[in-house]
């Protein structure tokens, strides 16, 4: 029974099927890192005047946020000439003094 278990343990680490599974991020980290930074989703409305956009949105990677709408600050203000309420948007969120901010954001292609 120790020799099956051996020939199998063997086995799995010659295919290189252990090193897939261990760590898939860590094959290509600019990758991984270049997708988690923006997220994806829809402007709700827009506060110019308090610097502030509510985006409905999937999960933000970068804070780990599960999808949801929300209400953010945005850093530098001027980042709301760039977009309207109905836009679908690309965008990063940093955390900034303790709270989630949006810190770029462009319109969807």
């Amino acid at each position: 029974m120790k020799s099956l278990v051996l020939s199998l343990l063997l086995a799995f680490f010659a295919t290189g099927a252990a090193a897939q599974h261990s760590h898939p991020a860590a094959a290509t980290p600019a990758a991984s890192a270049a997708a988690g930074d923006f997220a994806e989703g829809e402007v709700k409305r827009l506060d110019k005047a308090a610097a502030r956009v509510t985006i409905r949105h999937g999960e933000i990677r970068s804070i780990g946020m599960g999808p949801m709408t929300m209400t953010f600050p945005v850093k530098p203000a001027a980042l709301l000439d760039r977009v309207a309420a109905g836009d679908k948007v690309r965008f990063k969120v940093e955390v900034v003094s303790g709270d989630p901010t949006v810190t770029a954001i462009a319109k969807a292609k």
